[in-house]
Parts: C-alpha cells; structure tokens; sequence
C-alpha cells in the first residue's frame, strides 16, 4: 500500500506480498474442510483477487485499466489479510474477546468499519497517485531517483 500511495512500484516487496497472501490463503485450503466457513469464503475470495491483481501487474503491465484493476485488487487482497488478522486477535487476544466474545459486539464492528475506512481512503489516493508510467520501471527493491520521485508526485 506504501508503494501505491508514494507512486513507487516496489517491485521486489510487491513480488514478496502478492506470493506470501497467495500462499497464506492457498495452505488454508489444506486442513479437513467439513462445511463452507466464513473463512473458507474470504480465502476463495482473496485467491480471485489476487489473480486480478497478478495478470494486471505482470500480464498487462499496468497499462490502461490494468492500472485500476492492479491497485483495487492489491488493496483488497492486503484489507483481506488485516481483515483476518482484526478477527484472529478478536479471536485470540483475551482483552479482545472480553470486550467482543461472540463478534457480533459493537467494538468488533466498529474496529472492522474503521479499517474498512482506512482501506477505502488508502485505495482512492493509490488510484489518484500510482501512476507507473510516472515511476522508475526498472525498480526492483523500491528505490527511485529524485527526479522520478518529483515526476510521480
């Protein structure tokens, strides 16, 4: 999200992200699955926009719509994960689960609600700001020069 929002293609921390997401929600597809879970719902769902975000990145180069498409299906995969990581902590965290033990609880929903917020405000400056055609193409770990820096802003 950094990457998008800063106009940096990032290319080494995007292939990191995009395998590491791909393999979290792909494993969870290996346990016993007995009924469909909330669970089994968002892993299918991410594995889908995942698959938008990497034929929009690598397939189509980021040109013309594969822009949008890129940056949407990026932002959602990462609100996926934080999505999965607020209900594991729900989950998990005994001060959590005291104050939300069912996670039908208002401090669940309005945890969700806000990182919902930040998500949709990060994905609307990422889709004004990444401009690849702006940034330095050749970028493997994310570092520009200061003049594509001032042309991506």
């Amino acid at each position: 999200m950094y990457g998008l929002v800063t106009a940096r293609r990032l290319n080494r921390w995007t292939a990191l992200f995009l395998a590491s997401t791909a393999a979290t929600s792909i494993t969870g597809f290996l346990f016993p699955i007995e009924h469909v879970t909330p669970g089994i719902i968002v892993g299918t769902l991410s594995i889908i926009v995942l698959g938008v975000a990497v034929v929009a990145r690598y397939n189509s180069h980021l040109k013309g719509a594969a822009r949008v498409l890129y940056v949407i299906s990026a932002s959602v995969a990462l609100y996926f994960n934080v999505f999965v990581l607020v209900v594991q902590s729900f989950e998990k965290s005994p001060a959590l689960r005291a104050l939300a033990p069912t996670q039908k609880e208002p401090p669940f929903a309005i945890t969700q609600l806000l990182v919902l917020a930040v998500f949709v405000a990060l994905t609307v400056m990422a889709l004004r700001r990444f401009r690849p055609d702006l940034a330095l193409a050749g970028s493997s770990g994310g570092t520009s020069t200061p003049a594509n820096e001032e042309r991506a802003a």
